[in-house]
């Protein structure tokens, strides 16, 4: 499991060491229970988690009881649906964690296990039934590894029907409930798509969302008679919003129109309840989720219930409307599926993730920060002191993956092991993080990544001037493009951070290009840059060719099935390091891809995380 470049550092010496590490693996065992699919007849809901190490497919009762786990897979399990016909749950699984996620079948019981897919090293997304439960919504780049094409696949025959040999990054995100049309989405580059209207009958299509320059349009849902299809949208706008696109009788849509904003938050997740009367908003203000519902015939916006935690995600209605389950987690809470009664406005909370020998209510709740960068644009983050810190002390900056992606308040083990061993967590969103519209999640395209790198000193010198971190003590780290930032600050900035975690991160976009699945290199080229043309940007922006400035011991994690950031990435900054006797570990977990997601190994690479920092900072 683990090739140490060095013996693992002992920060205590003895019994302080033993209580660390047992600390830890209580925090990092908490797993967590996420994406809920209810039963037709909402008797079930159908979800995955890890209660037993590994994410598999479980069911518990709609009243409330005790969980059954369905499935008991060596593969990890990505998301499950139940069918609308009620017999069948289909759910995708990825062998040794890797992204050539594979596709089954099960009954709601266990049984009748199948894999509708080939098992082959094609990766395969899983995004829904039709309506009627006929078919599959599946992408897969089966035919072009460079492209993921729109299928539907006849869960009884196995058959697959090509809707369209697509030349990137496809999905198909509903179906009108006739089976007459289609919504495709179609991703352009990274942070810029467009949905097409498909005639599924006479095979003509239609472009639903003109637009000009970056757009995002996502979410989008056929109203029950198929006149109308429901959006997130900030095309020709800045912030994510509700909009409409409506569809003549010969099925020609209008222009898309906006019914629901805020100028304070994004959209991130939309509902439509089966009589197309209620629209189910979450609201991303600054990275805390805020639920509200859209009346379509009024027109009226009303707010929801308070949530029981700070982030949600995943709605589903049941079919009378009445209920809506969604995951919260919060800081202070891991994953869970709560049930909101629309009618009394009571939330009930479904599943309860064990947490044996921790006391949530004692765990740290982090505070909202917001900064000028170089350049006078607002950053923000999400910072966490360590209880009765009054002074200065250690802190380690954790920037999140993507990069259009952004830091939020959810519950992270690894945050909450470092606090109780005293260290502050800083985990901010500089400039090419998602949440805060359009403009800012583009600062960093291409050329402009040069300023987002310089927000990590930004981020260094806020903490600094707030009283929280001791300059001297000043750790970072970071998962997949957060690991890309951690070496850019570690070879750009050595004398700012005294250790450094690099978890399965991009060093050198040379490699990366040549390496990474060739659907995820063709969408990648506006948000780096094309190695084809740009050569010469990328090595300036690879961290890979100023590893000669590194100071700071590092340790590096990654996953040996990691085919997103492959373990090429890994290998170069660990040679590089020990050639010049900088104290670095490598850990290489042969059963995991981009992410750890057993428990087992999720333990191991916390422990190794929070040693490493104990031991430096």
């Amino acid at each position: 499991m683990a090739d140490a470049a060095m013996a693992r550092p002992d920060p205590d010496g003895g019994g302080g060491d033993d209580e660390l590490e047992a600390t830890v693996s209580r925090l990092a065992r908490i797993g967590g229970c996420r994406d809920a699919s209810l039963a037709p007849d909402a008797t079930e809901l159908a979800f995955v988690a890890d209660l037993t190490g590994s994410p598999q497919v479980w069911t518990i009762p709609f009243a409330g009881g005790f969980p059954i786990q369905v499935t008991a897979l060596d593969e990890q399990v990505g998301g499950v649906h139940w069918s609308p016909t009620g017999d069948w749950l289909a759910f995708s699984a990825a062998p040794g964690g890797g992204m050539n996620e594979q596709i089954y079948l099960v009954r709601p019981d266990g049984s009748g296990l199948r894999r509708l897919t080939d098992g082959d090293a094609a990766t395969n997304t899983l995004a829904g039934w039709t309506p009627d439960g006929a078919a599959l919504r599946v992408s897969s780049n089966r035919r072009d590894g460079a492209a993921l094409d729109p299928y539907l696949l006849d869960p009884v025959t196995g058959a697959w029907r090509l809707l369209r040999a697509a030349t990137g990054r496809s999905s198909l995100l509903d179906l009108s409930r006739d089976g007459r049309l289609a919504i495709e989405s179609r991703l352009l580059s990274r942070g810029d798509n467009d949905l097409y209207l498909l005639d599924l009958e006479r095979g003509g299509e239609a472009l639903l969302t003109p637009h000009s320059g970056p757009g995002t349009f996502a979410n989008a849902r056929f109203s029950p008679d198929g006149r109308a299809v429901y959006l997130i949208s900030n095309g020709d706008r800045d912030l994510l919003a509700l909009g409409r696109i409506t569809l003549d009788d010969a099925g020609r849509p209008a222009p898309l129109s906006i019914l629901a904003e805020r100028p304070d938050a994004e959209l991130d997740e939309l509902a439509l309840s089966d009589d197309g009367a209620t629209i189910a908003l979450l609201w991303n203000v600054a990275g805390r989720s805020e639920l509200a519902f859209y009346d379509t015939a009024s027109g009226a916006t009303v707010g929801g219930t308070i949530l029981p935690g700070e982030v949600a995600r995943g709605l589903h209605f049941t079919r009378d409307g009445r209920h809506l389950a969604l995951t919260i987690s919060g800081a202070t809470a891991p994953h869970d599926i709560w049930l909101l009664d629309r009618a009394g406005g009571a939330s009930r909370q479904l599943t309860r993730t064990p947490h044996p020998g921790t006391d949530l209510g004692a765990l740290v709740r982090p505070e909202i920060a917001r900064f000028p960068a170089h350049d006078g644009i607002e950053l923000s983050g999400w910072l966490y002191r360590p209880r009765g810190a009054d002074a200065p002390g250690p802190i380690v900056l954790d920037f999140h993956g993507g990069p259009e992606a952004q830091a939020r308040p959810y519950f992270n083990a690894t945050y909450q092991a470092l606090l109780a061993r005293g260290i502050g967590v800083f985990a901010p969103n500089v400039r090419g993080s998602s949440g805060f519209g359009k403009r800012f999640v583009n600062l960093d395209n291409g050329a402009l990544r040069h300023d987002a790198v310089r927000d990590i000193v930004a981020c260094a010198d806020y903490v600094t001037e707030i009283g929280a971190a001791d300059p001297a003590r000043v750790g970072i780290m970071g998962g997949s493009y957060g690991g890309y930032m951690t070496m850019a600050g570690l070879a750009d900035y050595p004398e700012r951070f005294a250790a450094g975690a690099n978890l399965y991160g991009v060093v050198n976009f040379a490699t990366f290009f040549a390496h990474t699945e060739p659907w995820m290199a063709a969408i990648s080229k506006v948000e780096y840059g094309d190695p084809d043309t740009e050569a010469g940007l990328l090595r300036d922006l690879s961290p890979i060719h100023r590893l000669d400035r590194v100071t700071a011991p590092t340790i590096v994690l990654h996953g040996a099935n990691d085919t997103n950031v492959p373990v090429v990435e890994a290998e170069q900054v660990v040679v590089g390091l020990r050639e010049r006797g900088i104290p670095v570990e490598y850990i290489l977990f042969p059963d995991e891809g981009h992410g750890f997601r057993t428990a087992a190994n999720r333990i191991f690479a916390a422990t190794a995380i929070v040693r490493w920092f104990a031991a430096y900072l």
